[in-house]
């Protein structure tokens, strides 16, 4: 049976780490902006997206309000089609064992 994900080892691994945190933040900020521009609402479905896939570059005429689904998949695969040790499903990899 799979085990249950572990979000702190995530958090202390991956999401706590000081380029997540200020690409986090970029990413926040960004769409503070839209949002005091009036091109997003809260719960609208739309996301703010940086054309240049680089968070931290937040220009005006690198954003651009698009659906979340479109987001997505304008988003770059991963190498092993995995996210930092989680399989599909969000449940960790069990190393050694079948």
């Amino acid at each position: 049976m799979p085990t249950a994900r572990n979000y702190r080892r995530e958090w202390l691994t991956y999401d706590g780490k000081p380029k997540r945190k200020s690409e986090r933040a970029a990413r926040m900020r960004a769409r503070r902006l839209m949002v005091k521009e009036g091109r997003v609402r809260s719960g609208d479905g739309r996301e703010v997206d940086h054309k240049d896939l680089n968070p931290l570059n937040n220009k005006r005429s690198n954003l651009q309000v698009i659906s979340a689904k479109a987001n997505r998949s304008k988003q770059p695969k991963k190498k092993n089609g995995s996210k930092h040790g989680l399989r599909k499903g969000g449940v960790v990899k069990k190393k050694g064992k079948k």
